[in-house]
């Protein structure tokens, strides 16, 4: 995310890590009871097999880094838990910080991984403002990130902690339902969570309960993917595949190649028009106008909604 901090990798965990490379295939190992997904191009799991009467996710997910960033997997990272219904998370670690020689990676993954091992916490009781609350307090890493967590009760009952830019989308028969709203101070300066006081807290978050049903499905995503892909684009992207995890791939994708074409009308560039940016004048006396997609790290989680 390339955007200013907001100011006045080993990563200590308890559980094991997991990695997929870029290219290569899913690290399946779905009997972990919990799974830190640091940058990778993708994964999947089928979360918490449901008694009848109950609901879980079955998920997939990718992340695409930046491409001048890919030698260093990007500064997202994002947490797909299988505890209760599921659990599921991204960071998004603020770029800004590199200009400090601060490796922008290690807050987000540090954070998630401490949200890792707090998702099971008496004192979290399965509440995602509370588990932010408690992942940012255990994080020593300088830095600062946006955060969205997810946590789907087996009724049915998803509970949503969002700080910053991070999104998520609830698709119903063919239609957005629920979408959360972005939160920034100005244009490209979300709210983030910080080492420094100056930073959010769990407190800032935007904090919302969707019911959910068999067949919905959720988009997950950093603003790599919200910032290039219209919510069309994502409706129809999830009806053409049934697997989640190409649905992911695909939506990713298409987000990396909106991002480089200069002359598609972004949600990132319609944003940046509508808070007066645009091209230069004498851009405009030639009838153009600011257009193209946000080179970013892009990150995608794919949740359908499944009973048994």
């Amino acid at each position: 995310m390339a955007i200013p901090i907001l100011r006045a990798a080993i990563i200590p965990h308890s559980q094991p890590l997991l990695h997929s490379s870029i290219s290569g295939g899913i690290d399946e190992t779905a009997k972990k009871k919990k799974r830190l997904l640091l940058p990778c191009s993708s994964s999947s799991s089928e979360l918490n097999p449901a008694i009848r009467s109950e609901v879980s996710f079955s998920v997939g997910s990718c992340l695409l880094p930046h491409p001048d960033k890919v030698d260093r997997g990007g500064e997202d990272a994002l947490l797909v838990s299988n505890y209760n219904g599921g659990v599921l998370a991204i960071a998004d670690g603020v770029s800004g910080w590199a200009e400090e020689d601060v490796d922008p990676s290690l807050f987000p993954r540090e954070f998630l991984a401490n949200a890792s091992n707090f998702v099971e916490d008496m004192e979290v009781n399965y509440d995602p403002q509370i588990l932010i609350r408690k992942s940012h307090a255990a994080t020593s890493s300088t830095g600062s990130a946006t955060v969205i967590v997810a946590m789907l009760e087996k009724n049915g009952i998803l509970k949503i902690a969002n700080v910053g830019d991070c999104g998520l989308r609830v698709i119903r028969n063919g239609s957005v339902i629920f979408s959360t709203s972005p939160q920034e101070h100005y244009f490209d300066c979300p709210f983030q969570l910080s080492s420094e006081r100056a930073g959010q807290t769990y407190l800032d978050a935007a904090v919302s309960n969707v019911e959910l049903i068999e067949g919905d499905t959720i988009v997950m995503g950093s603003d790599g993917l919200f910032d290039n892909v219209f919510d069309y684009e994502i409706v129809s992207t999830i009806a053409t595949y049934r697997d989640v995890t190409e649905a992911a791939k695909a939506l990713a994708n298409l987000a990396r190649i909106h991002a480089t074409d200069s002359n598609f009308d972004s949600p990132y560039s319609l944003e940046a028009r509508s808070k007066g940016y645009d091209a230069p004048l004498w851009k405009k006396i030639l009838g153009m106008k600011l257009t193209g997609g946000k080179l970013d790290d892009i990150t995608v989680i794919v949740g359908q909604v499944v009973s048994s």
